[in-house]
Order: structure tokens, then sequence, then C-alpha cells
């Protein structure tokens, strides 16, 4: 499974890249291609709401007109097989980076019609979200809530949320290896036949089950 890790934060030693390297980590441990992305290394406008109507092309050609980082970035989505978004809490919200790329990116993939034949480009595929917070762990579990809305409005599978606080850190990131580690053992996510759902849902079960017994 191939795996792509956006992550959003300036500091390259705090504990969103940490996040970012153990779940790296559990991807390589299961065998497969990984690619990690920092949004504050890239260019990313916000929406700019473009038309009076309040879309634009995202909605009639499913891309976004803003020329800048992002369209290189949303065919990476295109790409992958399975997703992890790591973000740093902030009033208990994503981070305005990973906010300006989702807004985005769910412009352009939630707006696309099954009934004529369209599809999410994360339609059935895993993903990971991780939340990071400095102090107390309320903020990160009403980002994972957000960060949870905007996966399922763009179909794709919510395998595992986790958060991670300055506190909890030394078991949690544990917790994201092991739930990469068992994300890219999932069936390739372009079937979401029932056997395939069976299974992914056979693999998130044991999984829980590995977290709750560590607790």
């Amino acid at each position: 499974m191939k795996v792509l890790v956006v992550m959003s934060d300036p500091n390259p030693d705090g504990l969103v890249a940490a996040c970012a390297d153990a779940a790296r980590q559990g991807i390589v441990d299961g065998h497969s291609p990984v690619r990690i992305i920092n949004l504050n290394d890239l260019r990313i406008q916000r929406c700019a709401i473009c038309d009076p109507d309040g879309w634009g092309t995202c909605r009639t050609k499913h891309i976004c007109e803003l020329e800048d980082d992002f369209q290189d970035l949303h065919e990476s989505v295109n790409q992958a097989q399975g997703y992890v978004f790591i973000t740093p809490s902030f009033f208990g919200s994503m981070g305005e980076a990973m906010r300006a790329f989702l807004d985005r990116l769910r412009r352009c993939e939630a707006s696309k019609d099954p009934a004529i034949g369209e599809e999410s480009a994360l339609l059935g595929k895993p993903t990971v979200g991780i939340a990071v917070a400095a102090n107390g762990s309320g903020g990160a579990v009403t980002t994972l809530a957000e960060l949870a809305g905007i996966m399922q409005q763009m179909q794709a599978l919510v395998f595992d949320l986790i958060p991670v606080t300055e506190k909890t850190q030394t078991y949690q990131l544990e917790t994201v290896h092991d739930a990469l580690l068992a994300m890219v053992n999932l069936p390739p996510a372009m079937s979401i036949s029932a056997a395939s759902r069976q299974k992914a849902a056979e693999v998130r079960k044991r999984h829980a089950v590995r977290k709750r017994k560590r607790r």
C-alpha cells in the first residue's frame, strides 16, 4: 500500500514530526512505500471562494484554479492508496496550514457526483488522523472529530484517530506506529466489496483490541 503522510509543523524536532516518523516506521515495517509531505514547506493558499455562487472549477472540473503547490499535492493524493494526516491542535481545531489544504481538497473531491460516474480520489482508502496538543487531550479530541468529518465527506475509510499530547507521547507514538503497521495490511482500497469491507473491519478490530490491552 502506497501511503501519503501529510503533516503540518514548522518545527522539525517537534511532536508532530515525531508522530510522522512513528507513522513512517510503521509503514516501512509493513513493507509499504511512504512519502512524507510537510505543508509548511509548501505554498498553499486558503480557498478563495472564486465565483459569486461560492464555488469555482473545484465544483465543475474538480480541480482548484488557484495556482500554487496544491496541484502537485492533489496529484499525490490521487496516486496514494492510504493516508495519514497529522496536525497540531490550536484552540481545539486544526492548524491553519492543514485547514487550508483540506478545505481545498474537500471542495474538489466531496463535490464529485457518483450518479454521473464521478468518484472521490479517497473513496474507500484507509486514513489515520493524528492531532497533537501541547497540554490536555481535549483539544486534540475535538480536532480529530473535525478531521474525521472531512475524511467522511470525501468518502475515505477512517481507520484510526489518535490524540497525542506531551504527557501521552511515550505510549501514543507506539500507538501511531502500530496503527500504520495494521493499516498497510488492509486489502486494496479500490475494492470496497463486502469481502473487503469485512476484512478491513477485522483488521480494525484487532488493532483496537491491541490498543485497549496496552492501556
